[in-house]
């Protein structure tokens, strides 16, 4: 797609909404940005200060709108939502959330029937899979943000471990995005060693516990930054501008991504995070390569959990 024809909206201008769109104008992605908010008056304030800043970064159009003015985009980005509250269940936040992409969708749907949906508001596995329910839109064109930036997180983690440069570690984090999902061990690779090789070539830095501890970390690490600042929307928009990035540039980059299944390591009918192809067309290939029993237990246990508390609705 030619930069001067890239229009993508931004449903939700909160922390998350308003950081990915300021995110995507300073990476020069889009000609046109437009914010979609239940609050118009946040929606134009976050526009307008993103958009004072626009001498300084690529020219991009950034304002605020209703849904009418996102009409025809070529990708349309979704975090409006509520977090969990104190002893709220999963099912429960499922459930005030599909109510409210229910209305999102039928209005994303009326305006951009031909878009590339990116689902952001959590649970992101059962929202995207409610967005598609709700508008038919081919699987191909409904992702998740999914486990890209836990995958970031684990590849920071061990590049700290290692003491390289992050670039250097290719690391992924499947499944679920939240506590069932997993790292992916027996395909990290540093240079083309696996993790058991880097370790040694580095003094054997990884010990048997460190596993376990990185795994946990990653999956804990949003419910520390919340712990200490509240919320987390830096990292995320950073990953979903990579996303975007991706898809628009036509790239045929691998991502893990939140994707419909159909059949992949035997699971069907839900979205989980497995290392995608991303290009025009959104979802252009889904990868399965081989991972160890366990890992393969994992995947089929984070499937299970999303498909039982979709259930329980």
């Amino acid at each position: 797609m030619s930069k001067s024809v890239i229009k993508i909206s931004v449903i939700g201008a909160g922390f998350v909404g308003s950081t990915i769109a300021y995110t995507l104008m300073m990476k020069g992605i889009a000609s046109e940005i437009v914010l979609v908010d239940v609050n118009p008056e946040k929606a134009a304030g976050e526009a307008m200060d993103i958009e004072h800043g626009s001498p300084f970064a690529a020219e991009s159009v950034v304002h605020a709108g209703t849904y009418e003015d996102t009409h025809n985009s070529n990708l349309v980005i979704i975090t409006a939502g509520t977090n969990q509250k104190p002893g709220e269940t999963r099912v429960d936040l499922i459930a005030r959330n599909t109510a409210i992409m229910r209305d999102i969708a039928g209005q994303v749907a009326s305006q951009s029937p031909d878009a590339i949906v990116l689902v952001v508001s959590n649970p992101v596995d059962s929202m995207a899979y409610v967005f598609r329910e709700i508008t038919g839109f081919p699987k191909n064109r409904v992702i998740g943000s999914g486990t890209n930036l836990d995958s970031a997180r684990f590849r920071y983690l061990l590049s700290q471990k290692l003491g390289i440069d992050s670039h250097n570690v290719h690391a992924q984090i499947w499944g679920e995005h939240g506590d069932s999902e997993f790292p992916v061990w027996s395909l990290v690779r540093i240079s083309g060693m696996n993790i058991n090789e880097a370790s040694d070539q580095f003094g054997g830095v990884m010990a048997d516990s460190d596993y376990d501890a990185i795994g946990d970390a990653v999956r804990n690490a949003a419910y520390e930054i919340i712990n200490r600042k509240g919320a987390t929307y830096y990292g995320i928009g950073m990953s979903v501008a990579r996303i975007c990035e991706a898809i628009l540039r036509n790239e045929k980059s691998i991502l893990p991504v939140s994707v419909l299944l159909h059949g992949e390591y035997g699971i069907n009918d839900v979205y989980l995070s497995l290392p995608t192809v991303l290009g025009k067309h959104g979802v252009e290939k889904i990868l399965t390569p081989a991972i160890s029993d366990d890992e393969l237990s994992k995947l089929h246990h984070s499937a299970a959990v999303i498909k039982e508390a979709r259930a329980q609705l």
